[in-house]
């Protein structure tokens, strides 16, 4: 039976006990430096002097979360659901962000766009990326094709792979291995292994890195059913990372990737029931590219090019093969006027070329400028604009506004007021135009607004909360209607709050906490919960080991006239680490789901129940 749980006593409490330890607390011993942020404006601020509620995923935040997904991590932020994350490994991903959906959130690797021109949505499987080859993740909310152009109107996923020792030569292998189960069948086989092992240094002013990561999971299957069918799943992956520096002012690195997924899936019957049967998903993308930085005295040239090609199988009743092509290129020069007065002036152009009946593809090609604005006396401003020329729909411009300002105070300490009006341009893909499944050469590009205000509170050194509203106006929103794709003839309004925390009440205590309120004025909105809360609770037993207890509820969800509602469900979860000798190795550990709370994620699927994973992580 599902458990439900309210999350707003839970986090209400949470608080309580943080604001009494808070009072009670004396200072820490250790030393945090001011967090920067870059993906909002694309220069270093301090935190205090950006715009926005920018979600980082630090380096020590991702080693915290081993033997996780990166689908899964980026699952538990504020206004974020990655639908299927919590199912079987090779399960299709919806991610949903503010009311906006797949084909509204861009995501970046490096700085730069990815994206499979191919799928429905033209988006970028999470599936492909190991949690292992990544430094750190930002995430910004609301509008921003200002800087990053079409479908960046939800939010922008910012990856930053990691880079190469600065050492001679370095290496670490991590490896972990785990149970597969859902809830109705708890046997505890180990099914799930996860294995990398990453080579890098420096060598005078060249750098080399070079990984590879694979993957097996079995012992779960992909649809409910009565049988013991199981679908396996199984992954690897190759990246390449080589580095120039040619004297102080230029640098230049060449990169590649190569990823493999197979996939034992369900399907449907005559009936349209989803039943086991046994056909099969094969994903493989290959992906390479540059990136280069001229520095001169205030400012910088830079310029990232990359191409990726994709093949996307599916072994059935009803086989298809889907091919496709994207290049990137993105050049822009940073000019740094003083200490107060930061521009960027770009050009940003994009080709997407997919396979279907015939050979399909256009082309996008953006000029853009963003300035920020860093007074001495409080006040902060980021602003641009962006003309989006697009071969099927001509030009567009979009812009982006967002001041703020900060009052500091004694001891690292600020309140900040922001806001934000930001608009964005959103061309429907290749395969809703051209497509096999119901396509439409004259769909208009969707058209957004978003609106923000909030405030940030920065009590301590290690005490911030955050809370905003935001409001977000669709307009011609591609909708799949009676087996095609068509304009939403009425506008579409999303609004909604949201609400962080994070603050280290007591030495050694670490309390993150997170809520997100989403609602369609018009309708029910598809898989996205009306609320959706995070708390986590940490502790450094010393400075070798650490242990975290983190607690997620979701609200319930509307699927379909079919399913009315998706039940809300809570997941309770548990991860241990320890460093030992001379920190060279680390074993960690972890229980998910300890309550073995018994729920859907997307209907007819199954998701996982009690799993407990271990290792270790070696580094030479």
């Amino acid at each position: 039976m599902n458990k439900k749980t309210n999350v707003f006593g839970v986090l209400c409490f949470g608080m309580s006990l943080l604001g009494f330890a808070q009072q009670q607390a004396n200072s820490t011993s250790v030393k945090q430096l001011d967090e920067v942020v870059i993906t909002d404006s694309r220069f270093e601020l301090k935190r205090e002097n950006s715009g926005k509620t920018v979600i980082k995923i630090s380096k020590q935040e991702i080693e915290r979360n081993q033997g996780r997904t990166v689908a899964e991590l980026i699952n538990t932020k504020s206004g974020i659901e990655i639908n299927g994350s919590r199912s079987n490994a090779g399960q299709n991903l919806g991610v949903y962000v503010r009311g906006g959906r797949s084909r509204q959130v861009l995501v970046l690797i490096d700085g730069v766009q990815v994206s499979d021109p191919s799928q429905l949505s033209g988006e970028y499987d999470f599936r492909l990326l190991n949690l292992n080859q990544i430094e750190s993740i930002e995430i910004i909310k609301g509008a921003a094709s200002t800087l990053y152009g079409s479908g960046a109107a939800a939010a922008v996923i910012n990856i930053t792979t990691k880079k190469a020792d600065t050492k001679k030569i370095g290496a670490v292998f991590t490896s972990s291995l785990g149970t597969n189960q859902s809830e109705s069948d708890q046997n505890y086989n180990v099914a799930d292994f996860n294995n990398s092992v990453a080579v890098s240094g420096t060598l005078n002013k060249f750098t080399y890195r070079t990984a590879f990561s694979n993957q097996f999971s079995d012992g779960l299957s992909a649809a409910i059913s009565d049988t013991n069918e199981k679908d396996a799943y199984s992954k690897y992956g190759v990246d390449v990372n080589l580095g120039y520096r040619f004297g102080n002012s230029f640098s230049l690195n060449v990169y590649g990737n190569y990823t493999d997924t197979d996939s034992e899936i369900d399907g449907y019957d005559s009936n349209f029931n989803l039943v086991d049967t046994g056909d099969e998903f094969n994903n493989k993308q290959s992906r390479v590219g540059i990136s280069s930085k001229l520095k001169y005295e205030k400012g910088s040239f830079n310029l990232n090019a990359a191409f990726s090609e994709y093949e996307r199988n599916y072994i059935s009743k009803y086989p298809s093969i889907f091919k496709s092509k994207n290049y990137v290129v993105d050049a822009y020069n940073k000019y740094v006027f003083d200490k107060t007065f930061y521009t960027i002036v770009g050009l940003n152009v994009i080709e997407n070329r997919a396979t279907f009946a015939n050979k399909e593809a256009f082309t996008i090609i953006d000029p853009y400028a963003n300035f920020v604005f860093v007074s001495d006396f409080g006040l902060n401003i980021n602003a641009g604009a962006r003309l989006n020329n697009h071969s099927e729909y001509g030009s567009h411009f979009t812009y982006n506004l967002n001041p703020s300002f900060t009052l500091k105070a004694e001891n690292n300490r600020y309140t900040k007021f922001f806001g934000s009006l930001s608009t964005s341009f959103i061309t429907p893909s290749l395969s809703q135009l051209f497509g096999n499944f119901g396509p439409n050469p004259d769909l208009e590009p969707e058209e957004n607004r978003t609106i923000e205000v909030g405030a940030e509170f920065k009590l301590s050194k290690s005490f911030r909360i955050v809370g905003l509203f935001f409001n977000r106006t669709e307009k011609n929103t591609v909708l799949w209607i009676n087996g095609g794709y068509l304009n939403a003839t009425d506008k579409l309004h999303a609004r909604g709050v949201e609400v962080e925390l994070s603050a280290t009440p007591i030495e050694k205590v670490s309390v993150s906490a997170n809520y997100a309120f989403t609602e369609y004025n018009e309708s029910l909105a598809r898989r996205i919960p009306k609320h959706k809360g995070n708390l986590q609770l940490g502790y450094d037993f010393s400075k070798s080991t650490f242990a975290s207890l983190s607690y997620h509820y979701t609200h319930e969800r509307f699927e379909n006239s079919f399913v009315p509602l998706l039940d809300s469900f809570s997941l309770v979860n548990f991860y241990l680490s320890h460093t030992a000798i001379k920190n060279k190795v680390k074993f960690f550990g972890g229980i998910d789901n300890i309550l073995n709370e018994d729920y859907e994620d997307v209907p007819g699927y199954v998701t996982k129940g009690r799993n407990v994973r271990l290792g270790f992580q070696l580094t030479l």
